[in-house]
Formats: structure tokens, sequence, C-alpha cells
């Protein structure tokens, strides 16, 4: 079957699953969104670890579902913020577990000490993201409102079709590269094609009253989902060229990993979720 085609149906199921599941119910969503923090932690370490540490990657996952569970169950009004504090006692048990490995460096000494990074990493890089959207998905009554996230994941969305569009059409063959020395199929054609597509999506989203914003906020997320998806996408294009790995796994037939899938997520909502609280619009 034509790449392309795997990579649309694969991409319209995704979309399917993950606006079902926020408009559906509240739990069905943290059910999705916590296997896909595993997912996504699981990759991160396989890619950075290749299987070493068992032990340490096991507490690791753990950790990265704790991170998540936790801010949902603040979020939905379950859990006493001071509760938040179990996470100290999580993160020092990953650096601390590596001490008991098992496995013993083959080449490098102190190979666990520089390991450690990846670990700790992993879940402020995978889980701690979309922890934080539970601070959107619940009001401070605890009522739940999935809009704002939706509208997130719609310009999100918007920007990478947009981007895909524009590059294919204009960017390819001719076009004016972005970064090539980490990402050298994207193309400023690109870019400004998905900016443009975000702000498009902006205007509808205030037209259909999407969000109960002004239209200058709602472009201006729009922008900082635009950019810093921009960055999020080059920042995994990095992490994965760093270990010369193509893709972060094949769960999406056309598109990779989860990983893949939500790199760009990874860095653009924790931004707008800051602009939202700054400027308390929620």
């Amino acid at each position: 079957m034509n790449n392309t085609v795997v990579r649309s149906l694969s991409g319209t199921l995704f979309v399917i699953i993950m606006t079902g599941s926020l408009l559906l119910s509240p739990v069905i969503f943290a059910m999705v969104m916590l296997f896909s923090v595993l997912v996504m932690s699981r990759e991160f370490l396989h890619i950075s670890n290749k299987g070493n540490y068992p032990a340490t990657t096991r507490i690791t996952l753990a950790v990265s579902a704790a991170v998540y569970a936790l801010f949902y169950f603040y979020g939905s009004g379950l859990m006493a913020p001071r509760y938040f504090w179990l996470l100290a006692l999580l993160m020092a048990a990953i650096p601390v577990s590596l001490l008991y490995s098992k496995d013993k460096p083959a080449k490098t000494m102190g190979d666990g000490y520089e390991k450690s990074g990846f670990f700790l990493m992993a879940p402020v890089y995978t889980a701690l993201p979309f922890a934080l959207t539970n601070l959107v998905l619940f009001d401070s009554q605890h009522n739940h409102n999935p809009y704002i996230l939706l509208s997130l994941f719609i310009l999100l969305w918007s920007c990478d079709v947009g981007a895909y569009v524009f590059g294919m059409a204009f960017g390819q063959k001719n076009g004016h590269k972005l970064f090539p020395s980490v990402s050298p199929k994207k193309s400023w054609e690109g870019f400004f094609g998905g900016m443009f597509s975000s702000l498009v999506t902006a205007f509808l989203i205030y037209y259909f009253d999407l969000l109960d914003f002004g239209f200058f906020h709602i472009a201006a997320i729009s922008i900082i989902v635009f950019l810093f998806s921009v960055f999020g996408d080059l920042v995994e294009s990095l992490f994965k060229r760093n270990f010369g790995v193509k893709d972060s796994g094949n769960l999406m037939p056309g598109h990779g990993g989860l990983l893949d899938r939500f790199d760009g997520a990874l860095v653009a909502f924790p931004v707008a979720i800051a602009y939202i609280k700054i400027f308390e619009l929620f």
C-alpha cells in the first residue's frame, strides 16, 4: 500500500482515538494518555539506553506513569496538592537504583552515571508535558472542560498538515532548507505553510466559539503552538540523529512511534499552557 495512504489512515485513526476519548470521558482520555506516556518513555529509554539497566528502566516507567497520574488526580479533585511531594521519593529512586544494577559497563567507566541523565530526563520530557494538560482539562472547581486541550490539538494538527502540504508542494525540490543539519527534509516553505495554517485555524476557533478567549489570545496561542511544535520536532530529530535512529518505534504505520507523533506537543503544550495560566485565561 502507498506510504501516503498508510500514513493518512494511521493518522486518521490516531485523531479519532484522541478526540473521541477526550470528548467522551476524562477517565477514558486519561487511560489513553497514560498508555501514550508509558510508550513514549519506553521509546525514549530504548533509544538512549539500548535495553540496559532493566530495573532502572522499570522504575523510570513507573515514575513517568506517576507524574501523569498525580496531575490527573489533582486536576480532577481526587487528590490533595500535598501528595505531589511523593514525586521527590520517586525521582530519587531513579539514580539510587543504578547503584544496585546488575549491568556492568563494558567499555566506559562510570557508564551508569552517564546514563542517569537519560533516565531522569524521560519523565520530564515524555510525561510532564501531558501531565500539565490536566491543568486546563479541569477548571478550578474540578469540572471537565475538554475544549482548551482539544483546541491545542487542533492547532497542532493544522500546523503539521499545513507544513507537510506546503513543504511537499513548494519545498521538496527547490525549497530553502530550514535546519538541514538536523532535519534535511524540512523547508522554510513548509515552515510558513504551517504558520499560515495555524493562523487560519485560530480564526476558525474564534469564529465558532470553541474557546472563550479574545482573538488576540487565540492567535498568540496558535503562534506559540506552531513555533514550539517546530522546535519540538527538531529536538526529537536531533535526539534520534544522535543515536542513529530513524523512527522512535513502529506503533503507528507511516509515522513511526508515539514519540514521533507527539514530538511537537511535548515542547509546545507546556509553553501554551503557561501562557494560558500567566494571563489567567482559564
